[in-house]
């Protein structure tokens, strides 16, 4: 009987002992979910019976380097239904496909599509917005929102780029900086029933939307306009391709202007210019890529004459000639089983290294370049930025086509020495040929120079590297002088700026295939000779009739800079007048 008794008081203690466990267990879970995850059950209580409907962010502004606006948005609207809300559907679909243009069954789609929000349209005029919120639709949103403008159309168009339908960029500036322009979106919240229906005459909860950071550029707009006139002229005038401008400071890579026309309306990016829309043999999305191509940056060329300035640098820092050092020119010159001509087709006669290199010739070049050898060459172009990116900051940038150097034989070498048989960007030989002026600092081309909030105070200043000690300053202050003479009495004389010490090169490249008759005309020339403060490329494509670049290329550089110096640099204009020059066939 006792025994009974003590089992039956030990399954009691035991079951006791279980009850308590359990209920111990089940009071701890209480406290884990009412204390521990009291906010993440909250917040799905909150989903729920809350609606949010999303503000969009007004996207920063972007400015030239004197506060002008280049980018900037306009109020627009977005128009969205709510399935459970609607009372009316026939009316809403008929007032929605008729006031916004649209295709009666895609609306029917969206109108009777069974989910919590479904958008019709985003960046809807805000008129358009007004009319729809005038017929006091049940079931029909009509949020305000944001769209990119660019009030200057198609200026600098591929470098600043445009955005998408959610306000993201595309191309351009504007996808580069997309991080710090986008900003963080607001939020409408809404209470509803089960049903999914608001509730009447409950408050809205509203979290407003942060604006972007603005984007401050090196661009000028000044600048830019007045360039992007002048290319547009002569790419008239030669009937040419395209015609693309950079202007650069040399000393620390900050952009003034990148011009290449044509240039498409930024506010229609997917329109097609007239000289795109005519190729019927490639589909509307290549056709739009063709447009979108920054060809200072995404295109690589032949860059010809201004390439001698590469090769002399490299023969000078190799000490293996000397400006008063002696050469033949009779025309040519016959390397293994080739015989290259010079532009002077009766040659040049005997001539100095530096009245070679005024006189852009190729002979001169090529035993030049035999002297340096391809080692030697590979070295420079190699501290000279050439067998890399710039760095610039926009997107897509391409690099150069070099031969490997154990593929570099005799005649690659005497090519290579003149410019041809490879091919680099503008933007490459620009930043080179900084080094080579500014003392031998290979700067980082840039646009980005820092950001703002919506107050105006500076939140982000970018930095860029600059790595010194590409060339001597020596070599530097001797191929100032070089360039100086070839503007003032060499092949570069239609580059002359009165009042302005300028100095530069030009060139004629040869596009492939060789004999198709196609070139580029290019000229480089950068101000003041003794410290350049701003240096410019421009090449223009396939000219109809004259194609050199010292008769073609230099003088709309000279163009240019007859405006551009005297607004940069008033005080740097000297007293003497330079003596007018006749055309150039370089």
């Amino acid at each position: 009987m006792e025994t009974t008794k003590n089992y039956q008081r030990r399954k009691t203690l035991v079951v006791l002992l279980m009850l308590i466990f359990l209920l111990a267990v089940l009071l701890a879970r209480m406290w884990y979910i009412m204390v521990n995850r009291s906010q993440y059950y909250k917040e799905r209580a909150d989903d729920l019976h809350e609606r949010e409907r999303v503000i969009k962010a007004e996207r920063g502004i972007i400015y030239d380097r004197n506060g002008v606006a280049l980018a900037t948005n306009q109020s627009v609207c977005t128009i969205s239904v709510i399935h459970n809300q609607i009372t009316d559907p026939e009316q809403v679909i008929q007032v929605l496909s008729e006031t916004l243009e649209l295709d009666e069954e895609k609306v029917r789609k969206r109108v009777e599509k069974v989910s919590s929000i479904e958008k019709i349209r985003s960046n809807v005029p805000k008129e358009t917005g007004d009319l729809i919120r005038s017929y006091k639709l049940d079931g029909v949103m009509v949020d305000e929102d944001y769209s990119r403008y660019y009030p200057f159309d198609a200026l600098a168009a591929k470098t600043i780029g445009f955005t998408g339908g959610d306000n993201q960029g595309i191309i351009g500036l504007e996808v580069m900086y997309d991080d710090y322009l986008q900003g963080d979106e607001g939020r409408i919240l809404t209470v509803t029933d089960v049903r999914g229906i608001e509730v009447e005459n409950s408050a809205e909860t509203r979290v407003e939307p942060v604006m972007g950071e603005s984007l401050h550029l090196s661009l000028d707009y000044n600048i830019q306009s007045y360039v992007t006139q002048v290319a547009e002229k002569v790419m008239k005038q030669k009937q040419a391709k395209s015609v693309s401008v950079i202007l650069m400071n040399p000393q620390n890579g900050e952009i003034y202007a990148m011009v290449n026309v044509p240039e498409f309306n930024l506010n229609e990016p997917f329109t097609l210019i007239e000289s795109i829309a005519g190729d019927e043999s490639a589909n509307t999305q290549d056709l739009l890529n063709q447009m979108w191509r920054n060809g200072c940056i995404n295109d690589t060329y032949e860059p010809g004459s201004t390439f001698k300035i590469i090769t002399a640098t490299s023969a000078l820092e190799k000490n293996v000639v000397t400006l008063n050092d002696t050469f033949s020119c009779p025309g040519f010159r016959v390397v293994a089983d080739r015989k290259i001509r010079c532009h002077k087709t009766g040659g040049h006669g005997s001539e100095t290294f530096t009245e070679g290199f005024m006189n852009s010739c190729n002979p001169v070049f090529m035993d030049v370049g035999a002297r340096v050898g391809i080692e030697g060459l590979y070295e420079y172009f190699e501290k000279l930025g050439l067998f890399e990116k710039t760095g610039v900051d926009l997107p897509g940038e391409a690099t150069s086509i070099m031969h490997k150097i154990e593929n570099v034989g005799a005649v690659e070498l005497a090519t290579i020495s003149f410019g041809q048989s490879f091919q680099i960007t503008p933007l490459q030989l620009l930043r080179a040929v900084s080094a080579v002026i500014n003392g031998g600092n290979l700067v980082t081309p840039h646009f980005g120079m820092y950001t703002t909030d919506s107050e105006g105070n500076t939140q982000n200043v970018f930095d860029y590297p600059v790595k010194s000690g590409a060339i001597s300053e020596e070599t530097s202050e001797t191929m100032k002088e070089l360039l100086g003479l070839v503007v003032s009495e060499g092949t570069g004389k239609n580059g002359q700026v009165t009042g302005y010490e300028v100095g530069g090169k030009t060139a004629t490249s040869q596009k492939l295939p060789r004999g198709s008759g196609k070139y580029i005309a290019s000229f480089i020339g950068f101000s003041p000779v003794e410290n350049p403060e701003i240096i410019g490329i421009i090449l223009i494509d396939e000219p109809v009739g004259t194609y050199y670049g010292g008769t073609i290329a230099a003088p709309v550089m000279s163009e240019i800079y007859e405006m551009v110096l005297p607004y940069l640099f008033p005080e740097d204009k000297q007293e003497e007048t330079q003596e007018e020059t006749g055309d150039d066939l370089s």
